[in-house]
Order: structure tokens, then C-alpha cells, then sequence
């Protein structure tokens, strides 16, 4: 949807470079938290995990490339910088879209062979990825970038527009609440009601307390996704602190629905 969205080409030709190379990095630093914890190839080394985000933002520049240029966005004629801005920040989201389904859809049938063979490989796997033997899924820091992917793809598919900020700035505090309760409600509902396919091994229920943790950590990284998205898009630009709060719960409603579908489905 964002190589649709003009306030996404907007941002292409205003962000400045450093905007952009910060993008650049985070997004990389992303690649390389979801491929080490859930890529494709699960025996991995780190090594062969630097070369795979590499190509899946490789691909992401080259689908963002082509599809600008049909779509006539880009052009020969116009500007070095703006082409280039618009190809970076189209990219970078198309980049973890990439990673995400190469994951989901081609790393099946190896997962499927190994678990089938009972191979005792599954227990070096769960070391190098950090699960813990009692959960078998993935440890802390593994579900908050499984997280944070989840809430990138979701939120910046809205954090360009201009909604977000005219809804921050006309919302009364009570209804920003309640928007926060709502987000907190919908992290609960995903991740331990939905009934999802593995969700009981991927996400530790085993009282409240797990319960109230894990929902308040899926919100906080939610919040920090909205807050990083919309500081590269400068929806923060020129914007009081309680604007820039209201924008970020406004859009953490949809972060925190990526982010805990994310826990479950990404991996």
C-alpha cells in the first residue's frame, strides 16, 4: 500500500539525507533481528544472516525501483535526490515484507523434514536462537523483533497520512486513553484469545501476571515503532510534546495489532 500513498513520495522528496541513511540502517539492524531469529534458514550463521538482509533489501530497492516507475513517480527526467528519496523510502518496508514471506513461504518444508526426521538438531537451533526448553519458542529479545516488524508493517502503512495528526490534535485526553486501553485490549485478544495456530507455544500463559507482562511489552514496542515512524516521516517536526504523545497512541492502535500478530506469525 505505501508505493500508493502520496505522502510517502512526499517524504522521498523532503526527507533530508541523514533521515534517510537512518532509515536505511534501522531497517538493516531490523533485517538482521527477524532473518538471525526467524529467517528463512534457521541453522544459519550470522554471516550467511548479513548476506540474506543484504539481498532482501537488494530486492526491496529493485521492487520499490520498478514499480515507481510504472506507477510514473520515477522518471529519467526528474532530480537524482527526489528518485532516489522516493526508491529509499518505498524500499525499506518492501525490504521487510520480503524477509517476512521468504521466511513464511520458503522455509516450510525444511522446518516440516527437520521436525519429521526428529532431528536432535532442533536443540542447537533453540540455543543459538535463545528459546528457552520449557517454551520452545523464541526468548525475549526474539519476540520483541518479531514485534517490532509486525508493528512496522502495520503502522507505516498509515503513520505518512495526514489523519494521524489531525485526529492527535483534536482528540480530548479521555479519548487518548481510551484509545491506549483499546491498543492494550487488542494485544490481549491476539495474543492469548485468538486461538492462532502455535500461539500457545510462541507466547508463555501460564498465570495474569504472564499475561499483563507480555501485553504491556508488545504495547511498549508498539509505541516505540510509532514513535521511530513517525519522527522519520516528521510528523514530530515543529510539534509540541503532547501532540507528539497523541500522534504516537493514536497510531499504536495499529502497531500493536501488527505487533501481536507479529509474535505469533512472524516465526
Amino acid at each position: 500500500p505505501l508505493l500508493y500513498t502520496m505522502e510517502v513520495w512526499w517524504a522521498g522528496f523532503s526527507s533530508h539525507p541523514w533521515r534517510l541513511a537512518a532509515y536505511v540502517v534501522a531497517t538493516f539492524v531490523l533485517l538482521l533481528g527477524y532473518n538471525y531469529y526467524a529467517g528463512l534458514r534457521r541453522d544459519s550463521c550470522f554471516e550467511e544472516v548479513v548476506i540474506d538482509s543484504v539481498e532482501e533489501m537488494g530486492l526491496g530497492l529493485a521492487v520499490a525501483a520498478c514499480v515507481l516507475w510504472l506507477l510514473g513517480r520515477v522518471t529519467f527526467e526528474m532530480p537524482a535526490s527526489e528518485s532516489v528519496g522516493q526508491i529509499v523510502v518505498e524500499a525499506m518496508t518492501v525490504a521487510i515484507g520480503v524477509s517476512v514471506g521468504t521466511a513464511q513461504f520458503g522455509g516450510d518444508e525444511d522446518g516440516e523434514d527437520a521436525h519429521d526426521k526428529g532431528v536432535g538438531g532442533d536443540d542447537k537451533e533453540a540455543g543459538r536462537r535463545g528459546a528457552s526448553s520449557d517454551e520452545g519458542g523464541i526468548h525475549f529479545a526474539g519476540q520483541c523483533v518479531l514485534a517490532m516488524c509486525g508493528a512496522v508493517l502495520f503502522a507505516a502503512n498509515v503513520a505518512p497520512t495526514e489523519e494521524i495528526i489531525m485526529i492527535a490534535v483534536e482528540i480530548s485526553a479521555w479519548r487518548l486513553l481510551g484509545l491506549a486501553v483499546l491498543s492494550l485490549g487488542l494485544g490481549a485478544l491476539i495474543l492469548y484469545y485468538s486461538e492462532f495456530a502455535g500461539a500457545k507455544r510462541h507466547v508463555r500463559f501460564d498465570s495474569h501476571h504472564d499475561m499483563l507482562v507480555g501485553t504491556i511489552v508488545t504495547y511498549a514496542v508498539a509505541l516505540l515503532a510509532s514513535a521511530l515512524i513517525l519522527t522519520f516521516f516528521g510528523r514530530f517536526d515543529g510539534q509540541s510534546l503532547a501532540t507528539c504523545v497523541a500522534q504516537t497512541v493514536v497510531l499504536g492502535v495499529a502497531a500493536t495489532m501488527g505487533a501481536s500478530a507479529g509474535r505469533l506469525l512472524l516465526q
